[in-house]
């Protein structure tokens, strides 16, 4: 089995309802994701003419429009905080989370996300997420 995987990188706030820490207050990060994508193939026979699963270009349009252009640059709260936390802050560059946006949360919406738009197929394989430079969350599919 052959798996391709892009990186991408954004920055993001967010702020974690019932967290007894500091993460409780809006706060940032840069983050780092690892998309990795597989297909039918084997790995054992070469891939017929264009000789390629998917073109990273492709995958980095489906990642930038249905991840990043959502949550580079933005405020992301869960709609609880919001409630509790009123009032709402500016609705142009905050977004709208249905859980916590812990990193574990933010994997659950990436793959929803994805899954849906990825070319006939192609399939999610894992999703690997930096909150810090040594601290991730990992999302592996155990259907593949």
């Amino acid at each position: 089995m052959i798996r391709l995987t892009k990186i991408f990188h954004f920055e993001m706030a967010h702020a974690l309802l019932g967290y007894p820490g500091d993460c409780r207050n809006i706060h940032g990060h840069s983050y780092e994701l690892h998309v990795s994508v597989i297909s039918g193939n084997s790995g054992n026979e070469y891939i017929p003419a264009g000789g390629i699963i998917v073109d990273f270009k492709e995958l980095k349009k489906i990642v930038n429009t249905t991840i990043i252009d959502k949550l580079d640059h933005r405020l992301v709260l869960s709609g609880q905080y919001i409630k509790k936390k009123a009032p709402a802050p500016s609705p142009e560059n905050t977004f709208i989370l249905d859980a916590e946006p812990t990193a574990e949360n933010l994997l659950i919406f990436i793959q929803k996300s994805i899954s849906t738009v990825l070319p006939a197929g192609i399939k999610l394989a894992a999703l690997k997420l930096y909150e810090t430079k040594d601290s991730y969350a990992e999302w592996i599919n155990n259907n593949v």
